[in-house]
């Protein structure tokens, strides 16, 4: 009797990736394409569309959408259905939300430790596979170790554009405060301007939490 396949849904707004997963899943003899979007809204009526085994699921899109808020609702509704996140974000961040969310697996797209179909293959087989390190990115003369959590949570709004105001609301501290994280960073990294620091930031896939959370709400688009 043939074996039934994994039916796999691809949810990523980059075409690039999305179509190498695609490939992936085409080219594997344990599983086969089930849908592929480019983002993680209206994921409920997909389901309803297409049986779906396992989501590989990007986080942020830029259509606003977040990966992790809708694999929270796709696991109240389908606890049976296996979740990837599959990411280019080194944020720690993330990790735990995607813990609290149910997500089964995390996997980094730049700096997975295993191969994504291994992570597939372990996933279905039952286990939670995340990674046991936040991939490394240079800032100037510095990587993210040398950075305090607060610098980081000043980092991370920042990206967003944010003002030093603006940044201290969010945070729930003074905006003077704000400015020593910030003159700290700019020292270490030897940057300099807030501003190609923010950009930097940004390209390496620095993001803030509550950037997320909004995006989720319709509020960012990235």
């Amino acid at each position: 009797m043939k074996k039934t396949k994994t039916r796999v849904m691809i949810v990523d707004d980059q075409s690039i990736p999305r179509e190498l997963f695609e490939q992936y899943v085409k080219h594997s003899d344990h599983y086969e394409l089930a849908v592929s979007v480019p983002s993680a809204y209206a994921l409920d009526i997909y389901l309803l569309q297409y049986k779906v085994d396992l989501i590989l699921l990007d986080i942020l899109m830029n259509d606003g959408s977040d990966g992790l808020t809708a694999a929270a609702e796709v696991k109240k509704k389908h606890p049976e259905i296996k979740i990837i996140t599959v990411t280019s974000l080194v944020d720690r961040s993330f990790l735990e939300r995607a813990r609290a969310a149910g997500v089964d697996s995390f996997w980094f797209k730049e700096a997975g430790e295993m191969e994504l179909l291994d992570v597939m293959d372990r996933t279905m087989a039952g286990e939670s596979v995340y990674p046991s390190f936040v991939p490394h990115f240079n800032i100037g003369r510095v990587d993210n170790d040398s950075f305090s959590e607060r610098e980081l949570s000043v980092l991370r709004e920042m990206t967003t554009g944010a003002s030093n105001a603006e940044v201290a609301a969010r945070l729930g501290i003074s905006e003077n405060t704000v400015k020593v994280h910030v003159r700290n960073m700019l020292r270490k990294t030897q940057l300099s301007s807030r501003t190609e620091l923010a950009i930097k930031a940004r390209a390496l896939g620095v993001a803030a939490v509550s950037e997320v959370m909004g995006a989720s709400n319709g509020e960012a688009k990235h």
